[in-house]
């Protein structure tokens, strides 16, 4: 069976990519609002990627990492990861709260989760209203840990029917900073993995379910 992320057409990946930016906006609306700062967030390309390579992406096996996993619920069926450093996540807490905390508290993890949860809405409202499917996210599930123990076995579990998921690479800072965040701690990456009979679903309701395949 064709893995078909794997044959994802280039113009597909276009049309991901114009709603992922609209969902990007409607995220940076959303966080400005919660931290009462100017926060931008813009999507610098998206691509499909071989399991066996997520993990050394985003820094490597022993790497440490803040993930957001959720479940899409509704018309389609698929999961999500947000990924984003610990540096990068620790700087966004603070953001939030208004002080540095060294280690991740009952309080950051709140933040956090609360942070993985508007951008994942934003991301599948926007894809929600291109395509017309009810989409709903699952309560966001959020973990500390090592890149190969979160990602490693957690995508291969996922991933029984291909070997492949959507990289959404996604930069994420106060306006002020963002640059500096970008370079110092990589952004945010999300990972999207719909069901395989939800992908031809998703790309019908889109209406480029053939465009550029061969």
């Amino acid at each position: 069976m064709k893995d078909p992320i794997r044959n994802i057409t280039a113009f597909q990946l276009d049309v991901l990519k114009e709603i992922s930016n609209i969902g990007a906006g409607n995220a940076a609306t959303s966080l400005s609002k919660l931290l009462n700062k100017a926060v931008d967030m813009e999507v610098s390309r998206v691509l499909p990627m071989h399991f066996n390579e997520i993990t050394e992406y985003v820094g490597g096996a022993e790497h440490i990492v803040a993930t957001v996993f959720l479940r899409i619920q509704g018309d389609i069926s698929g999961n999500m990861f947000f990924v984003i450093s610990t540096e990068a996540a620790r700087e966004l807490v603070k953001d939030l709260i208004g002080q540095a905390e060294e280690e991740f508290t009952e309080m950051s993890y709140s933040v956090l989760q609360e942070i993985g949860n508007i951008l994942s809405g934003s991301y599948l409202t926007a894809l929600s209203d291109f395509t017309g499917l009810d989409l709903q996210p699952s309560v966001p599930s959020l973990a500390i840990d090592m890149a190969g123990a979160l990602l490693g076995e957690g995508l291969m579990e996922l991933g029984r029917s291909g070997d492949y998921a959507i990289l959404i690479d996604a930069k994420i800072g106060l306006r002020e900073t963002l640059e500096l965040t970008v370079v110092q701690n990589g952004g945010g990456h999300f990972f999207l993995l719909p069901d395989p009979e939800s992908f031809e679903k998703l790309f019908t309701a889109l209406g480029v379910q053939n465009h550029g395949s061969s």
